[in-house]
């Protein structure tokens, strides 16, 4: 979906509401804005835009909605979150560490909802989970046994596995969570990782290091701008010739062997649950930060196939998306 279709998807949007539904709606129009480093819409954004409809914020009624897009760049930013606290929004919104940051950086009194952020207490952005203090709340994609799980799941298709590629983007704030919880587990299973750091614009670059290094699997970092090359990483993981497991079904169905992690739409879809809560007159600094409660696997046979790897039976019956 290009990025002028998202948005006329959300102002052509009709929703049916019952009276005494609408009745309960917010009456004043609210504006509210979404900063994101992205250059297109994410499931996560989907996922908001959906949530509001279904809880009656209709474009063109009762609800201005007010994107600004950082196309992978971190410079510009801080302008666009500027931009956006000029036009005075109620909320600001954004599945973006590193927009949050430059928010913050300019305001600490506009309420900041979080849609999809890895770790918003490592990298500051709340006090703590049950009590986040500040302006920020929302949810996080955060959870502690998501590196056992991925790395559980490459063993299960690569049964001898002991090296692992680790591909991260250098320089995204939540990279180094990323890394040491990857780190201990893999630790524990006698497997050794090669940590591969690098920007966007040097991917190929970090295959070519892999392909001397001869690893036996890969595990993706997920992050706004890395999103913009899922197809050629899913291409350049399968032309190496390496099993790979990424955190967003977006991922395999790009070619990419496997995927498990929160579901991203469902939590953007979540957030804009406090987007509702602060706009009928909650503090952000009380509301507790949600960490995810659905995950989804997905599995891409024909890459399996192409690999020469086999998927166990059992594996595939859990697969809540499979590709033949």
């Amino acid at each position: 979906m290009r990025r002028r279709e998202f948005i006329t998807l959300l102002g052509g949007a009709t929703v049916t509401w019952p009276r005494s539904a609408c009745a309960q709606q917010t009456r004043r129009l609210v504006r509210i804005g979404f900063l994101t480093l992205a250059s297109g819409p994410t499931p996560s954004m989907k996922g908001f835009q959906h949530g509001l409809q279904q809880l009656g914020y209709v474009e063109g009624q009762n609800l201005v909605l007010i994107y600004r897009w950082a196309d992978g760049r971190r410079d510009r930013l801080a302008d666009l979150a500027s931009e956006l606290l000029q036009l005075n929004v109620d909320v600001i919104a954004s599945n973006t560490t590193e927009a949050i940051l430059a928010i913050r950086d300019l305001n600490n009194t506009t309420p900041i909802v979080m849609t999809s952020v890895s770790d918003p207490i490592g990298n500051k952005l709340v006090a703590s989970f049950a009590r986040p203090g500040g302006n920020t709340t929302g949810v996080t994609l955060f959870s502690t046994d998501l590196a056992t799980k991925r790395l559980g799941l490459l063993k299960e298709v690569v049964p001898n596995l002991s090296r692992v590629a680790v591909l991260v983007e250098r320089d995204h704030p939540p990279t180094d969570t990323m890394i040491k919880e990857t780190q201990a587990v893999a630790g524990g299973m006698q497997i050794e990782l090669q940590i591969l750091e690098t920007r966007p614009e040097q991917i190929r670059d970090a295959f070519k290091s892999m392909e001397r290094a001869r690893p036996d699997a890969l595990i993706v970092q997920q992050t706004a701008t890395f999103n913009a090359y899922t197809k050629e990483i899913a291409d350049l993981a399968l032309d190496s010739r390496l099993p790979s497991i990424h955190e967003s079904r977006e991922y395999v169905r790009a070619g990419g062997l496997m995927a498990y992690g929160p579901d991203i739409f469902a939590s953007g879809q979540r957030a804009a649950y406090y987007v509702d809560r602060i706009l009928k007159g909650a503090n952000a600094a009380d509301l507790p930060v949600e960490q995810p409660t659905k995950f989804v696997l997905a599995l891409n046979l024909k890459c399996a196939k192409t690999l020469g790897v086999t998927v166990p039976p059992a594996l595939l019956a859990t697969a809540d998306e499979v590709i033949e």
